[in-house]
């Protein structure tokens, strides 16, 4: 069972739940639970009932849109920094993405019903989970022109720097494989954006194993996109 800040003044790790008020936080306290995440597990199918909403303390989420032919493009990834699935907050517990594990860590699990009821019932949850959720929808309107809009290597930067602040580390775990399916490219292309940035010097990477090396010149290889996302969220949530 997870501790939370209004029983004992410890922080759950989850930044949203750390931001509730201690009576809200006390409410939900009896039904919350921490489970595993590991990379490639998928915590929700199209469609399909989301029976819980996970608010991750260590690794991360990524939401993905899915084509009829089984083509993915990733438009948002959730980390301590928030949770998974908005749509249960917009009062629909069937949402139309695919979430699948990033990184691998863990997370607090709350069922939906729950919190669709404590949603529905303080207003000052509301108003946090509803900001989130702006700056999510902000966060999938951007990341839809910027994969329209600019090129591979400058997406790939963008996505390379999301993901080392939900790692909150500059090391973590990535193949190419996998960041060409986030970005809904073919992995060639991801191949020859990663061997640049190691060339500069941005960048490590072996067997899997991403090292952020030079985070000023990585943002400076990303378009504006990342900044645009990143101020929205501190516009919404600080």
């Amino acid at each position: 069972m997870a501790t939370a800040n209004s029983a004992n003044g410890q922080k759950t790790g989850n930044r949203l739940l750390d931001a509730l008020p201690p009576r809200i936080l006390a409410g939900l306290q009896p039904g919350i639970e921490t489970v595993p995440l590991e990379t490639g597990q998928v915590i929700q199918e199209p469609g399909a009932k989301a029976e819980y909403v996970f608010f991750p303390t260590t690794g991360v989420i990524s939401i993905m849109v899915m084509t009829a032919d089984g083509a993915t493009v990733e438009t948002a990834m959730a980390g301590k920094e928030g949770m998974f699935s908005i749509s249960v907050v917009l009062g629909d517990d069937h949402p139309s993405q695919k979430a699948i594990v990033q990184l691998a860590g863990s997370a607090l699990r709350i069922r939906s019903g729950q919190i669709k009821q404590a949603v529905a019932d303080d207003a000052e949850l509301r108003r946090l989970l509803l900001r989130y959720a702006q700056a999510v929808m902000t966060t999938a309107a951007q990341a839809a022109a910027c994969n329209r809009l600019h090129q591979l290597e400058q997406r790939c930067a963008r996505w390379l720097l999301s993901a080392r602040d939900r790692a909150e580390g500059d090391t973590f775990h990535i193949t190419h494989e996998f960041l060409a399916t986030m970005l809904g490219v073919r992995r060639p292309g991801v191949t020859v954006a990663v061997q640049n940035f190691r060339d500069s010097g941005l960048i490590a990477y072996s067997h899997g194993t991403m090292t952020i090396l030079d985070r000023a010149g990585l943002e400076n290889s990303s378009c504006e996109c990342y900044g645009v996302i990143q101020d929205e969220f501190k516009r919404l949530l600080g």
